[in-house]
């Protein structure tokens, strides 16, 4: 911890930049207390971490058991300077007793009162959605910033997130979705947006990095919008490369949804081309766009004949009752107000219209224009994935 109180009453705050030998002073004169629990704690100044107070030995505190990493203590310290240097009113380690919470850094900026947290470790999902909640039911603004050595990028704009990694998503002040990560080391912010998931653990996403000093906190609250447009030809390799992994695992037999496909007489490799496609607010299914997708047509499309209609109302009813199955899981988005997964869904029926599959008649209501072919064989599957490229390239060329 950064923070503690003398016995008069004075708070000792490490992040104002005290000189060392200030502080020696200060400890031969002074007994520290830990401001949450009481009790008393040690003023070390080594010279292998970073200057702070520990518990002492045998201390009750919950704070005593954190162990907080060097990486998360430099973080934090860093964060605290760049907002003061910014002049925005700042408490470090601010400690609210009504609601018995500690965010890493308190601070108010144009009329709003902000919780920002910067994580190294992961944490369980429910005590994040807890403290979550609790900042947002009293006033606060929660920013909850991971650290960039949580992240696990891969090649070609991939990017490996699990469910804790999603819990950091947070909504900017022009709607644009994006998880802000920091690295003490190199100080740099790491922005990730245009998240669209492939499978449950991997995404493609945009990721761009800015050096601290050339952020502002504008900058964190609104990152500039990418326009980052996915490679179709990369999107369906790592699709198919997924489909592979998944329909070999020892697991397969005992998959719900493969015993489903067979029951429909579907074969996860002879899918056809306009299922698991990516779109915007993907990421707000848990389940892969492949499973999500299929559900679609089995649900919607695949029982209907040219020119039947299906109004939004019906669709959203099959969906809901699809989650209620726990065939379609839902991401658990704390710091967003709610989770429109139908804006995920009513994007891919908007890019069916595009590629000639819907027609929309009303705001509510789509026709069939043409049904979904299913392959028979690779061949076939070869020779309709070879016409769909050629559509898809005339889509992409007229939305220039």
């Amino acid at each position: 911890m950064l923070t503690a109180s003398t016995k008069a009453g004075k708070t000792i705050c490490l992040g104002n930049e005290y000189r060392k030998e200030t502080l020696i002073s200060l400890r031969e004169k002074e007994e520290f207390i830990c401001p949450i629990c009481g009790e008393g704690v040690i003023l070390k100044l080594g010279n292998q971490r970073i200057f702070h107070f520990a518990h002492k030995r045998g201390g009750t505190c919950a704070d005593f058991f954190d162990g907080e990493t060097e990486n998360h203590l430099e973080g934090k310290l860093q964060l605290y300077r760049w907002l003061i240097g910014q002049k925005i009113p700042a408490i470090l380690e601010y400690y609210d007793r009504e609601i018995q919470q500690r965010p890493d850094i308190m601070f108010k900026y144009q009329g709003h009162k902000y919780a920002l947290e910067y994580q190294c470790s992961p944490l369980p999902e429910q005590v994040f959605i807890k403290r979550t909640r609790t900042y947002l039911q009293n006033g606060y603004i929660p920013i909850w910033i991971i650290s960039s050595e949580q992240l696990h990028f891969k090649k070609n704009n991939i990017v490996s997130l699990a469910n804790f990694h999603y819990l950091f998503l947070r909504s900017s002040e022009k709607g644009s979705l994006y998880i802000p990560a920091y690295c003490p080391e190199k100080r740099f912010f790491h922005f990730l947006d245009s998240i669209i998931p492939f499978s449950v653990k991997n995404a493609f996403a945009h990721h761009s990095v800015h050096r601290l000093d050339n952020t502002n906190l504008q900058h964190l609250l609104a990152p500039a919008r990418s326009f980052y447009k996915i490679s179709f030809t990369k999107w369906e390799a790592e699709v198919n490369h997924f489909k592979l992994h998944w329909g070999l695992s020892s697991g397969a037999r005992s998959n719900h949804f493969l015993y489903d496909l067979y029951n429909h007489n579907l074969n996860l490799f002879l899918l056809p081309c306009e299922i698991g496609l990516p779109v915007p607010h993907s990421l707000f299914f848990q389940t892969s766009p492949i499973v999500w997708q299929t559900y679609l047509y089995f649900d919607v499309l695949m029982g209907r004949t040219q020119g039947d209609l299906c109004t939004l109302g019906e669709i959203k009813y099959l969906i809901n009752r699809r989650i209620k199955r726990k065939e379609l899981i839902v991401r658990h988005l704390p710091q967003l107000d709610s989770v429109p997964y139908m804006e995920a869904v009513m994007d891919y029926f908007f890019l069916l219209e595009r590629l000639g599959v819907l027609t929309k008649i009303s705001e509510t209501t789509f026709q069939l224009k043409k049904k979904f072919i299913i392959p028979g064989s690779n061949r076939e599957k070869e020779e309709m994935k070879d016409l769909f490229h050629q559509k898809i390239k005339a889509f992409s060329r007229n939305n220039k």
